[in-house]
Formats: C-alpha cells, structure tokens, sequence
C-alpha cells in the first residue's frame, strides 16, 4: 500500500472534468452512462450502483471504496480489477489519484 498523498479538490475537479466526466457522472440521482453515477461511492462494495450493468468480475470483487482502495484501483484499474469493463488506463500520478479522490470524496456527499 502506497502513502496516499493530501488531495486537492480544485485539481481534482480539474481532472475529474477531464479524463472522467465523459463516463461517470458524480452528483445525487445523476444517471448511470457508460460507468456508473459515483454519488454515494465511499464505503459502498464494488457492483452495487442500481440499474448499472456491472461486469460479473466487479460485482464479484467485494472491495469496499475507501481512499486506499480508491488510490489503489485508480492507478490501474484493469488490474486492480481483472475483467472489469471500465477502459480508463489510470493515474499513474500518485498526486493525481489523491486530487480525484479529494474532489470525490467531496461531491459525492453533498
């Protein structure tokens, strides 16, 4: 497990917007698209979003969304999760992971 950095929100947002936005939408009863809406995400088990057609190896995987876990997957998804649908290569910035993570963990509480 890898220190995870202090995030910023600002340039989370900034990242967010960017590589992850065309995929994930992050507010209260946003829809799902090619990736789920992420409201609600930290401290939900992979595969649980309703309405969402999750790949078996997502549903099956039983990992809890926390920071390390977030900071984790989101360097390599496709092997955190082998199978998994989602396309996104990472970050492979340790900055930037903890920057998305910090703009998460902020809009997908309000």
């Amino acid at each position: 497990m890898a220190d995870i950095p202090d995030g910023n929100v600002a340039s989370g947002e900034k990242l967010f917007k960017a590589r992850c936005a065309q995929c994930h939408t992050a507010t209260k009863g946003g829809p799902n698209m090619q990736g789920p809406n992420l409201y609600g995400l930290f401290g939900r088990k992979t595969g649980q979003v309703p309405n969402y057609a999750y790949t078996a190896a997502n549903k099956n995987a039983n990992i809890t969304w926390e920071d390390q876990t977030l900071f984790d997957y989101l360097e390599n998804p496709k092997k955190y999760i082998p199978k998994t649908k989602m396309a996104f290569p990472g970050f492979k910035s340790a900055q930037d992971r903890s920057d998305v993570i910090a703009y998460l963990k902020q809009v997908t509480s309000e």
